[in-house]
């Protein structure tokens, strides 16, 4: 390797080092946040330097290298950071690298959190007790009046406020915290304390929550999603279906009347309806929108009887991908009878369309696959599905789909 080319790939990673700031060990992140976040950068990195590969011709960085490279890379890198992760937890743990904390105001989730602090010793926070004018107990100090007097000599760290408090009180804290330099953190109440990730968006100078906010609107992360079916979807219709549809369509052919691909109005991201494509599994019928697929359904055809026990009849959904329509990894589509009558019987049906359905997902991957006779069958994927979209990220999307390969000749009992 030329020592241009060597600099031009040191320099690149250093800069989305630098840029994603992943190699920062956040005192409450968990160590799959850590390995995420290098994951991310990691793809990043090699799809630059193989599009500056291919446009440059860079032919120093063989094939090869790269996939060595990425393999080693990421191995040595998650050792390191869980490493470096693993021991500031400990050394927090035992009272090192701490931070001196106290929580203004008492009620509603200020309990919680200082519960939270007692039990995480590995988040290195040392809660010294709360000042409230109202309440008392064994761990307030005081009212606020005794905080503005005892503040400067605690050396604190963090200040914890409870968001009951009057913006006027709560002004002249942020005032006195900014003169002292001591972090100021807002409790946020019940009706904010829900099962996701809370994040801001700035207008000027004025700063709003957002309240349902996923990882997919992040336009780093869609373009890593999308990025990473158009290459496997790409791959799947270059090296199978090529040859697949070809072959499949003059088994179809030989054995019953009709189209090769069974064609149908599925409800997509934001509930926009798209053609689906699936290899056609049965004879011509007019109840193939609202009648789900039975044990030995005399509609399906002996080929479609395989194509579907082998989940091979979803095959060309790929093309799906490729266009835009699905996404490799996501809630699977229903048609759009099924959406109409699931939508009234289950609270936030509709929010598992908030993003591209996939091919498969992470309710497929736990069991909740083929025709839906109980009703819990069905809520049991909704809430798979929501957490999905609330928690997303590619590793999670690469974990689905190795566990959606390792099972595609098991777990077949719902399938026909």
């Amino acid at each position: 390797m030329s020592p241009v080319v060597y600099g031009v790939y040191i320099f690149t990673w250093l800069f989305l080092a630098a840029l994603r700031k992943d190699y920062k060990v956040g005192r409450t992140t968990d160590y799959l946040f850590t390995v995420q976040k290098l994951f991310g950068t990691l793809l990043w990195f090699f799809f630059i330097i193989s599009v500056m590969w291919i446009a440059f011709q860079a032919y120093q960085l063989s094939r090869l290298f790269l996939l060595v490279d990425a393999v080693v890379m990421m191995a040595l890198l998650s050792f390191y950071r869980v490493g470096v992760h693993i021991t500031l937890k400990q050394y927090r743990s035992r009272g090192g690298n701490y931070r001196n904390a106290v929580i203004i105001g008492k009620g509603g989730t200020s309990y919680r959190l200082a519960k939270v602090f007692q039990s995480r010793r590995d988040f290195g926070i040392n809660f010294l007790g709360y000042y409230d004018d109202v309440t008392t107990c064994l761990e307030t100090r005081g009212n606020l009046d005794d905080f503005f007097r005892e503040a400067k000599e605690m050396e604190l760290d963090l200040i914890y406020i409870n968001e009951r408090l009057d913006l006027r009180t709560m002004k002249k804290i942020v005032n006195f915290a900014d003169e002292h330099y001591i972090k100021v953190k807002v409790i946020p109440g019940g009706n904010l304390q829900l099962e996701k990730k809370l994040t801001f968006s700035k207008y000027g100078e004025f700063f709003v929550i957002n309240v349902n906010a996923i990882p997919l609107d992040n336009l780093i992360n869609r373009t890593t999603k999308r990025v990473f079916d158009i290459v496997f979807s790409l791959i799947v219709v270059l090296f199978v279906l090529s040859w697949m549809i070809p072959l499949v369509g003059l088994l179809i052919k030989l054995e019953s009347r009709g189209p090769i691909f069974f064609i149908q109005h599925r409800n997509g991201e934001n509930n926009r309806v798209f053609k689906c494509l699936k290899f056609r599994s049965m004879t011509p019928n007019d109840y193939a929108d609202t009648h789900q697929a039975t044990k030995n359904d005399p509609r399906v055809t002996r080929i479609g009887k395989f194509l579907r026990n082998s989940s091979l009849d979803e095959m060309p959904q790929f093309l799906n991908v490729l266009i835009g329509d699905m996404s490799i990894v996501g809630p699977r589509p229903h048609t759009v009878p099924m959406n109409e009558t699931f939508k009234t019987q289950i609270e936030k049906y509709n929010a598992r369309h908030k993003i591209k359905p996939g091919i498969t997902g992470l309710a497929q991957v736990k069991g909740y696959r083929g025709e839906i006779i109980k009703p819990y069958q069905i809520r049991s994927r909704v809430r798979l599905d929501y957490f999905y979209i609330q928690n997303w990220s590619m590793w999670m999307d690469m974990n689905i789909v190795m566990k959606t390969i390792g099972e595609l000749g098991l777990n077949r009992d719902n399938v026909y």
